[in-house]
């Protein structure tokens, strides 16, 4: 199935709508189902996307989600995203795609950023050559079995067409992702299989269950393995804004961890004075 636009150009009204999803399925991976994203405003060739709450991020999470959008739709040929703090304007992470889109080459993708008010920007820097289709949804198509159609613009709206293909786009997407976690639900860690959906640590033939805060806690470890995680960034993830939390509850955590990591020798949690901790893996 081919579908495409006569017009030069994506129209705002096409790329808004595109960037609406991407704002719906940033709050939904922050476990926000019921907050708004506010109507995507344009200054120039630059896109605002924000919210009306707070929320958390990925950043390989935000990169592939807008990636996989503007691919498959092809409402720009490169762009560069920008994510600024609302209150200090201050810019927390950017990156820039060009023709290739190559997204392994976006730096700092591993590191998340505390829950805050965010405001992203897309300034569009080149657009897809004239008369060059600005859709081709063949291989989300094919991958999600849709019966091959033959649809006439005239049959919808641009602008109807345009949401139906990028929601389509997404859903591929997400399967795409979903079908990648599958295979992976345990990862090794030293002698261990860490299963972070099921909060266990299994050793041998003897599953260690792990609370929700010792899950996350190791997790974020982890992710940081033979690095140092600072004390601030692994309490705004793991604990977030509960605020419950005192001087000496992430040490009580890490303790506990040590116990439960204790029989594998290769396997350490080091104390990183005044700064915070760091998973050794030898």
């Amino acid at each position: 199935m081919n579908v495409g636009f006569s017009q030069e150009k994506v129209t705002d009204n096409q790329m808004k709508a595109a960037l609406r999803i991407v704002g719906h399925q940033l709050l939904l991976q922050s476990n926000d189902s019921t907050s708004l994203v506010l109507p995507i405003e344009k200054e120039n060739n630059r896109y605002k996307i924000h919210f009306e709450t707070d929320f958390q991020f990925d950043p390989d999470f935000l990169v592939h989600s807008i990636d996989s959008i503007i691919k498959c739709t092809k409402i720009a040929k490169s762009y560069l995203v920008e994510v600024e703090e609302c209150e200090t304007k201050k810019v927390v992470y950017s990156y820039e795609i060009g023709w290739q889109g190559n997204t392994e080459l976006v730096p700092c993708k591993e590191r998340i950023p505390p829950k805050n008010c965010y405001v992203l920007f897309i300034t569009v820097l080149e657009f897809y050559p004239l008369n060059t289709p600005n859709l081709n949804t063949d291989e989300a198509i094919k991958e999600d079995t849709i019966p091959t159609t033959s649809i006439s613009i005239s049959t919808f709206t641009g602008l109807g067409l345009f949401a139906m293909i990028t929601l389509a786009c997404f859903i591929f997407y997400k399967r795409k992702s979903k079908s990648s976690s599958k295979i992976s639900e345990s990862v090794p860690l030293g002698r261990f299989l860490f299963d972070k959906k099921n909060m266990t640590l299994r050793y041998q033939n003897q599953i260690i269950e792990l609370s929700s805060k010792e899950t996350d806690l190791l997790a974020i470890l982890l992710k940081f393995v033979n690095e140092t995680v600072e004390r601030d960034v692994i309490l705004n993830v793991v604990w977030g804004d509960e605020g419950d939390y005192i001087g000496r509850t992430l040490d009580v955590f890490i303790s506990k961890l040590r116990k439960k990591i204790e029989a594998d020798d290769s396997l350490k949690i080091v104390n990183i004075r005044g700064i915070g901790y760091k998973l050794v893996v030898n």
